[in-house]
C-alpha cells in the first residue's frame, strides 16, 4: 500500500467558523478540497504520529466517502489507531464522548450540524480536540494559517475500508476499529441519570413520549435509549433513520422546522413530553402538551433542579451562557450562590470553563445545552434531564416552568432570524450599529432607556485570551436587552440574528404572548437597525 504525496495548490476560503469549516457538497467535492483541508488540520497537531483519532459524522451526504479519505490519509500520515463509528455514525456529542474515554488526541466530525444535507446542500468539516471540545481558536487559526500555504497532501494507495460491520481492521500497519457509536454514550447517560426512575415513567402506560430524531444522526440513539433501554413503545421516536438528506428537511429543532412534531405536541391527544435533536445530535428542542420551553428558560429550569438528578445531586460549581441567551440561568445562579459566566457564542468558549472546573452546566439560545460530562452541547443528555425532573417532581412540564417563573421572574425571549441576506448588506448593517454606539447610550426609546450600548468583548477567565466584536448590544435600563449579530453557521448568504428579552417580576403578567410582550422592543430593534430597508426583507425568516 504505496503512500502518495500529492501536489496541490491552497483554496483561499478554508478558514473556519464557529462549528469548523461549512461549505455546500460540491465545493467538497472538489479535486483536493477536502485532502488539503484534513492534511492542513494534521500538519497543525504536534506528536499524533501514534495516536488514536476519532471519526464520523452525522450521515448526511458525503459522509461515508468524506470518511475513507480521511482514514487513508491519516494512515499515510502516522497515526497509530482510528475509531470509527458503524456505517460512519457518531453524534458529536458522542464523538466528544470517545475522545476523552480512549485518551485519543482529537476527532473528526463530519456534519454541518442543522443545516440541510443532499448532493445540492451542505457539508462540514470539524476538528475537536483531546479534551473532546471543538478546537478553540489558536488552532482553528493554525489550521487556517496552513490551508494558505499547503503544497502538498499524504494519501494512502489502497482499497476502501468495510464500515458496515464492528472490528478492527488493518491499513498500512493503522488500526482501524469500527464501534457501536452508540454503547460509549450510553453507558455515560447511564452513568448520570436515574434509569431506573425514568424507566418507571415511560414503561408504566400513563405517561406518553414523542421524540423526533429528524432523519438525522440522533435516530440510532434514541431508539436505544428510550425504546430499548427505558421501556417506552416502539413509534415513540418518529423519523429514526438517519438518511443522507434528512427525509428533504431541514434539521434543525425549532417550531419552524420540527413541525410534525410541534403538531403532535399542540395536538388535541398531545401526549406528555416531546423533544427533538438536530442533525448531529447536540441540539434539543423540549415541549410539553402546547407548551414550548425556550432554551435559555431550559437552561435555568435545569441548573435550578439540577440536585434531584444524580450526577448532580453533589451540587455545581458554576454555569455558564452565550451573551445573547436570556439572562433567566443569572437569577438562578445568583440564589444558589455559584459563578455565571457570559461567553461568546460557540461551545468552544465553554471548554475553558469546564476544564478548570469553573462551571458545571452551561448552554446557549440556539437549542444547546449541556455540562461537564462532555466538551459539547449534547441534545439527547437535555432530554433525559428533563425526563428525570418529570420522574421526580411528577408534575407536567408547563407547571414546572410557571413555578419556576414564579419564583425567578420571567424572561420573555425570542430570536428573529433573517436567513440568507445578502452578505454585503448583512455588514453594512452591523457596521452601521457599530458607529452608532456612542450615540446610543442614554437614548430614550419610550418607554426605554438605554442603559449602555457596546460590541461584546470577552475576556477568558482561563488563559486570558480575549475575543471582540461578538454581538452588539443594547442594554436597557430596566433589564430590557436587544442583541444584533451575524450567525456563522450558513453556506450561503448571511444569517441576521437579533435576540430579544425582557424581564416580567410581575406573576400577573406571565401569561402573555412572547411577541406581544416583546413588540416595543422589535419596534426599537426596527427603528435603530433599518431591517428591513437594509436587508430588503420585510419579516424574519425564522422567529423562536
Amino acid at each position: 500500500m504505496p503512500i502518495l504525496t500529492v501536489t496541490t495548490i491552497p483554496f483561499a476560503d478554508q478558514k473556519p467558523g464557529t462549528s469548523g469549516l461549512r461549505k455546500k457538497v460540491s465545493t467538497f467535492q472538489q479535486p483536493h478540497y477536502l485532502e488539503n483541508f484534513i492534511q492542513s488540520i494534521f500538519d497543525s497537531l504536534t506528536g499524533y504520529q501514534g495516536q488514536t483519532l476519532v471519526v464520523g459524522g452525522d450521515g448526511r451526504y458525503y459522509n461515508q466517502q468524506a470518511i475513507q479519505i480521511i482514514l487513508k490519509m491519516a494512515a499515510a500520515n502516522g497515526f497509530g489507531r482510528v475509531l470509527v463509528g458503524q456505517q460512519g455514525i457518531l453524534s458529536t456529542p458522542a464523538v466528544s464522548c470517545v475522545i476523552r474515554k480512549n485518551q485519543a488526541i482529537g476527532g473528526i466530525i463530519l456534519s454541518a450540524s442543522h443545516n440541510p444535507g443532499g448532493p445540492q446542500a451542505d457539508f462540514g468539516v470539524k476538528y475537536n480536540t483531546g479534551n473532546g471540545g471543538p478546537a478553540p481558536e489558536p488552532v482553528t487559526e493554525a489550521i487556517f494559517a496552513r490551508s494558505q500555504k499547503i503544497r502538498q497532501y499524504r494519501i494512502l494507495n489502497a482499497g476502501d475500508v468495510r464500515l458496515d460491520r464492528l472490528g478492527t481492521t488493518q491499513l498500512a500497519g493503522m488500526e482501524v476499529e469500527v464501534i457501536d457509536p452508540v454503547a460509549d454514550y450510553l453507558a455515560l447517560m447511564e452513568s448520570l441519570f436515574d434509569f431506573d426512575r425514568i424507566h418507571q415513567l415511560l414503561a408504566g402506560g400513563y405517561f406518553r413520549l414523542k421524540v423526533d430524531a429528524m432523519h438525522a444522526v440522533t435516530g440510532p440513539y434514541a431508539q436505544t435509549i428510550f425504546e430499548h433501554t427505558l421501556g417506552a413503545p416502539a413509534g415513540t421516536v418518529i423519523r429514526g433513520i438517519p438518511l443522507e438528506d434528512f427525509g428533504g428537511g431541514h434539521p434543525d429543532p425549532n417550531l419552524v422546522y420540527a413541525r410534525e412534531l410541534v403538531g403532535h405536541l399542540f395536538g388535541d391527544d398531545a401526549p406528555d413530553f416531546g423533544a427533538a435533536s438536530d442533525g448531529d445530535g447536540d441540539r434539543n428542542l423540549i415541549l410539553g402538551p402546547h407548551f414550548f420551553v425556550t432554551p435559555s428558560d431550559s437552561l435555568a429550569v435545569l441548573t435550578a433542579n439540577a440536585h434531584l438528578v444524580p450526577g448532580y445531586k453533589s451540587g455545581l460549581v458554576g454555569v455558564a451562557r452565550s451573551m445573547p441567551t436570556s439572562q433567566a440561568v443569572d437569577r438562578v445562579a445568583a440564589r444558589l450562590g455559584i459563578a455565571c459566566y457570559e461567553t461568546p457564542t460557540g461551545w468552544k468558549f465553554f471548554g475553558n470553563l469546564l476544564d478548570a472546573g469553573k462551571a458545571t452546566l452551561c448552554g446557549e439560545e440556539s437549542f444547546g445545552t449541556g455540562s461537564n460530562h462532555l466538551r459539547e452541547k449534547d441534545g439527547l443528555w437535555a432530554v433525559l434531564f428533563w425526563l428525570n425532573l418529570l420522574a421526580v417532581r411528577q408534575q407536567p412540564v408547563s407547571q414546572i416552568v410557571k413555578e419556576h417563573w414564579q419564583r425567578y421572574g420571567r424572561h420573555y425571549y425570542s430570536r428573529h432570524d433573517y436567513e440568507g441576506v445578502d452578505s454585503d448588506r448583512a455588514n453594512a448593517l452591523i457596521q452601521r450599529l457599530r458607529e452608532q454606539i456612542p450615540s446610543l447610550r442614554g437614548k430614550h426609546f419610550h418607554p426605554y432607556q438605554v442603559e449602555y450600548s457596546d460590541d461584546f468583548s470577552y475576556s477568558d477567565p482561563v488563559d486570558g485570551s480575549v475575543s471582540q466584536n461578538q454581538g452588539i448590544r443594547l442594554g436597557f435600563t430596566d433589564g430590557s436587552r436587544i442583541v444584533f449579530r451575524l450567525s456563522g453557521t450558513g453556506t450561503q448568504g448571511a444569517t441576521l440574528r437579533v435576540y430579544l428579552e425582557r424581564y416580567e417580576p410581575n406573576i400577573a403578567r406571565h401569561n402573555l404572548d412572547s411577541q406581544k410582550a416583546l413588540a416595543d422592543l422589535i419596534a426599537i430593534a426596527e427603528e435603530v437597525a433599518q431591517i428591513r430597508s437594509l436587508t430588503q426583507r420585510n419579516q424574519p425568516t425564522v422567529i423562536i
